[in-house]
């Protein structure tokens, strides 16, 4: 195994190794071909995954178990006039899919009526009161969102209400399903084809409903005389959702976000044109901006305010009303954290050693921050973290994140089986669950004896993985730009790591909420800013302030543009370094 700049243990502990296996370091002939090959893109469909279409990647939605019976089901109630009604997530992905829904029936001469679930007072998914309410208000047809692959008391009721539920979801499911009309959900454990497109956000399923349901309407003459919906144009809510969900960049996702990208920088939906401004971009929006500028507004909604404000951004058709809604979730966000902050701090001290995955509890800590504060804990720890929320009746919700090789839905699903939670689901990298107070050291000595092997694994055959090396005075702005050209990158789809060097240390230090901050010159003679996030009370920010200014660094992170300043200069954001001498 080759070590990039022969790096076999960094500052944090790990091997640096090159990206591409030796099958693929083929000497491709420019940059983009090796980002992509180095990504697992086959050499045949390069073309495609330069500039990702709908037309290169979509499936025919039919190839997905009861696509079809939901879409006939849900012209039916189009063309009778019925009551919809759309029942989302209170996060990103359920206000994106339930927004995508909306504005397309409104093209089609339907007002569905929209419910997302407080996350404090109703938690996640559809509940027996939730779908006897949407009954008693004369809906007939129920389409849940990003949930509902579990619900059965809730689908069970409402069968007996009667209403016909139509579920799309993306949550690995069990061998049973509820009872519905239709579950459009490509990681059923019966699906077929589909199957091959489970790692879809919900959004992406119900984009692809969207499809089926046109098709269905334009074979019934739907459209004689009326102008059909242009679907593509929603692709920016498919993005914005794709992206937040973490789902992985391949194949149709790419495709999603490319393109919903090129549709959001039109700024057509006016609640997200409000939202972009309140997030202070000044730019088209890049993939990471809507991981971390709209996103997290997005979800501060549903974690710290009104839980349906996500969706009635997106679905506003009023520019005074969108520029208030926005300017609150951008409130909520900055309370978001505050609140997140003094939950993870507490949280750290609770960490156990010498276990391969934490799970911590609280009483009083806010269930709409442990997600956030998992993901935290689980990048400072490099293991599967759960945070649980007790509150005063004894009843703890749960949300975990996990690492690569590790698939914590599935243990989720057997703690279940094993009943040591109430309720709970997920998919490999991140789950929910509510379990009863008392019940929570049973469950975290469960995890650990079920997953230790798994952890172990994972973490061996953990190393930073580098795409290319450069000294200071090669990261500009030009090779940006360049590295650019291979995304949209996320999840599944990383981001390309340089390393450069080396380096000696000319001044560092701490600023904002424990970010370091050095710049560095090279021996090339050049000089660069570079910041590691969070790190001022990691191993790799002590080494960085505490760097002679005699010795010499290898850096490694993500190569950035700094916008904010005077004129655009390119900067390193780190994500790890080791000696080089």
């Amino acid at each position: 195994m080759r070590h990039v700049l022969d790096v076999e243990r960094s500052i944090l502990g790990q091997p640096w190794r090159w990206r591409a296996t030796a099958a693929e370091d083929l000497a491709p002939t420019d940059l983009v071909t090796q980002l992509l090959l180095a990504r697992g893109c086959p050499p045949e469909a390069l073309d495609d995954h330069r500039a990702p279409s709908i037309r290169a990647f979509m499936p025919d939605p039919s190839i997905f178990r009861d696509m079809d019976t939901a879409a006939e089901r849900v012209a039916d109630a189009i063309e009778r006039s019925e009551k919809i009604a759309v029942f989302g997530d209170y996060d990103v992905d359920g206000a994106t899919s339930s927004a995508l829904l909306v504005l397309l029936l409104r093209q089609l001469g339907v007002e569905a009526r929209v419910y997302i679930p407080d996350r404090m007072t109703e938690g996640y998914g559809p509940t027996v009161a939730a779908m006897t309410r949407l009954a008693q208000e004369g809906a007939s047809l129920i389409v849940t969102v990003d949930c509902g692959a579990q619900a059965f008391d809730a689908l069970a009721a409402a069968h007996e209400a009667p209403v016909d539920v139509i579920v799309v979801d993306h949550h690995q499911c069990s061998s049973e399903l509820p009872l519905a009309h239709a579950v459009v959900n490509p990681n059923r454990l019966d699906e077929g084809e589909g199957a091959a497109h489970g790692h879809l956000a919900a959004v992406g399923v119900a984009f692809l409903l969207g499809a089926a349901l046109l098709r269905v309407l334009r074979g019934r003459g739907f459209f004689r005389g009326r102008e059909e919906p242009r679907l593509l144009d929603l692709l920016d809510l498919v993005a914005l959702g794709t992206v937040a969900d973490v789902a992985q960049l391949r194949g149709l996702n790419r495709a999603f976000v490319a393109q919903g990208l090129k549709v959001m920088a039109g700024r057509r939906n006016i609640g997200l044109a409000a939202l972009i401004e309140a997030s202070r971009l000044t730019r088209a929006p890049t993939a990471t901006d809507l991981g971390f500028a709209l996103g997290p507004r997005i979800n501060a909604g549903g974690r710290v305010g009104q839980a349906d404000l996500g969706v009635r951004l997106l679905t506003t058709t009023d520019p005074a009303e969108a520029r208030a809604i926005a300017a609150e979730l951008d409130r909520l966000n900055e309370e978001r954290r505050a609140i997140e902050a003094a939950v993870q701090a507490e949280a750290e001290t609770m960490s156990a050693a010498g276990r391969s995955m934490t799970v911590v509890a609280g009483r009083g800590w806010h269930p709409g921050v442990i997600g956030i504060v998992a993901g935290r804990l689980k990048e400072k720890l490099a293991q599967p973290a759960i945070v649980i929320a007790i509150d005063e009746h004894g009843v703890g919700k749960g949300s975990g994140r996990s690492i690569t090789g590790v698939d914590l839905g599935q243990a989720i699903h057997a703690a279940k089986e094993a009943g040591l939670i109430v309720a709970g689901g997920g998919h490999a990298m991140a789950a929910g669950l509510t379990i009863a107070a008392d019940k929570i050291q049973a469950f975290a000595d469960f995890l650990e004896e079920l997953l230790r092997d798994r952890i172990a694994a994972a973490v061996a055959d953990r190393a930073l993985l580098i795409d290319s090396v450069h000294a200071p005075g090669g990261v500009t702005p030009d090779l940006v730009n360049a590295l650019e050209v291979g995304g949209p990158y996320g999840a599944g789809w990383p981001s390309p790591r340089v390393a450069i060097g080396r380096v000696r240390a000319v001044r560092v230090d701490v600023v904002g909420n424990g970010h370091v901050r050095a710049i560095v010159a090279g021996d090339d003679g050049r000089s660069l800013k570079a910041m590691a996030f969070r790190a001022a009370d990691t191993p790799l920010g002590a080494a960085l302030l505490g760097a002679a200014s005699h010795r010499r660094l290898w850096l490694a992170g993500r190569a950035k543009v700094d916008d904010w300043a005077q004129r655009p200069a390119a900067e390193l954001h780190i994500d790890d370094a080791a000696w080089a001498d």
